[in-house]
């Protein structure tokens, strides 16, 4: 099974999984409304504008286990992202990210290592995932890294498909 094949539903609740962005380079990243890290946002956005056109996207998966940073519903996170950051690319389900419930994509995800070598749990929000156009998870970095860093820049230009 990839990642493609693994069920995730949209924020309003609807089925769907990441094959409709199959093709596409894909940063994941475990988000959250009421964090220190939150104007990420804001990075994360301008990203997906700057490289929606040659076949990128942010994929926004809310999560509520660090210190309750997510508590607000789907519409509350829906209006929030997008009054607040303008937020245009797919935002998930909340879901978790760690332990006994851990969602099926993070069971995938949590086994790559960053570029120090550094592996498992997610320690916070704002981690970044990035995927290849087919589906290989190819970089792992920290919450801390601003989604405007040149490290995570240059590889998602070098994964871009267009």
């Amino acid at each position: 099974m990839t990642l493609f094949d693994i069920p995730v539903n949209r924020l309003d609740g609807t089925a769907s999984s990441l094959a409709e962005l199959e093709g596409k380079a894909l940063l994941l990243v475990n988000v959250a409304s009421k964090c220190g890290l939150t104007p990420q946002y804001e990075g994360l956005e301008a990203l997906q504008k700057t490289y929606e056109e040659r076949g990128f996207s942010v994929v926004g998966f809310p999560c509520n286990q660090f210190a309750g940073q997510e508590p607000g519903s789907a519409d509350e996170i829906q209006t929030f992202c997008s009054t607040t950051y303008g937020v245009s690319f797919p935002l998930f389900e909340k879901i978790d990210v760690n332990g006994p419930d851990r969602h099926a994509l993070y069971q995938l995800l949590v086994d790559t290592p960053t570029a120090e070598g550094e592996s498992g749990d997610i320690t916070w929000n704002f981690e970044k995932f990035l995927v290849s156009p087919i589906g290989q998870i190819v970089g792992r970095f920290s919450p801390r890294t601003e989604p405007n860093d040149p490290a995570l820049v240059a590889a998602i230009e070098a994964y871009l498909p267009v």
